[in-house]
């Protein structure tokens, strides 16, 4: 990664110019037996649609908040590098009754409580390969239907300022710069020693330490995640075997 990268968005970006056909992110769910693969590049293609439908079809501008009632998944990283490639403020299971708009999973309670937001409200099915509600929710647009159709290049119409605020998490608010440097900074303490390094992740997104070791920890040194949900459904053989099969070198759960 670059010494001059600033926020989260700059981080994508280095990545992308050095190995674009790399794993950034596998997912399980183990809940249901799913598996995804994402490469550098097509993260970055979820993340440039989104980013331009958050600002084009939903009119988020920097400073916006955005409040992310999402479970630890592929889609909901995309959402936090859509976020800060825009410049809104992704506040990880904030209030949605403070928020500019909001953006739900598909949990009858969890859309319950996003109808509280007065703005935009975006609903995720988190269905395998991205798939669409049999029928949206009420009061909600349908992320899978909404995402297709944006452009798969994204250009802010006003630059990220580094020192804004990116992200709330359990409460405590992070500038771009904060959690580019943060991350950087606990890398080694978690086990990213540089360029390759693989880490397995079973943690929640609520807090610093599952967002860290979920996305922005091998975003910053040039690593990837395997990021699992329900991760307790698994029992201890599969668990080691998939810890081989996908060369794990460090985890988190």
């Amino acid at each position: 990664m670059n010494a001059t990268d600033r926020t989260p968005a700059d981080l994508l970006s280095s990545a992308l110019a050095a190995d674009p056909g790399r794993p950034l992110v596998t997912f399980y769910d183990d809940a249901t037996g799913e598996r995804v693969e994402l490469s550098v590049a097509t993260f970055a293609n979820w993340v440039a649609k989104t980013a331009n439908l958050l600002q084009d079809e939903l009119s988020a501008e920097p400073g916006d908040r955005v409040a992310l009632l999402l479970p630890a998944h592929w889609q909901t990283a995309v959402w936090l590098l859509a976020c800060a490639s825009v410049g809104v403020v992704a506040d990880v299971a904030g209030d949605p009754a403070a928020a500019d708009l909001v953006v739900s999973g598909p949990d009858p309670e969890t859309l319950d409580a996003a109808r509280a937001c007065s703005g935009a409200r975006i609903a995720l099915a988190l269905r395998p390969l991205g798939g669409r509600f049999p029928q949206p929710p009420e009061g909600f647009a349908d992320y899978a239907v909404e995402v297709p159709g944006q452009g798969d290049r994204f250009t802010a119409y006003a630059p990220v300022d580094p020192e804004e605020p990116a992200l709330i998490v359990a409460g405590r608010e992070f500038t771009g710069a904060e959690v580019v440097e943060r991350a950087r900074a606990e890398a080694t303490a978690l086990g990213l020693t540089g360029p390759g390094a693989r880490v397995l992740s079973g943690l929640p997104y609520d807090t610093w330490e599952g967002l860290h070791a979920g996305l922005y920890g091998p975003l910053a040194t040039g690593g990837s995640v395997v990021l699992c949900r329900n991760l307790d459904r698994l029992a201890p053989d599969p668990l080691d075997q998939r810890i081989e099969s996908e060369r794990i070198t460090v985890t988190a759960r």
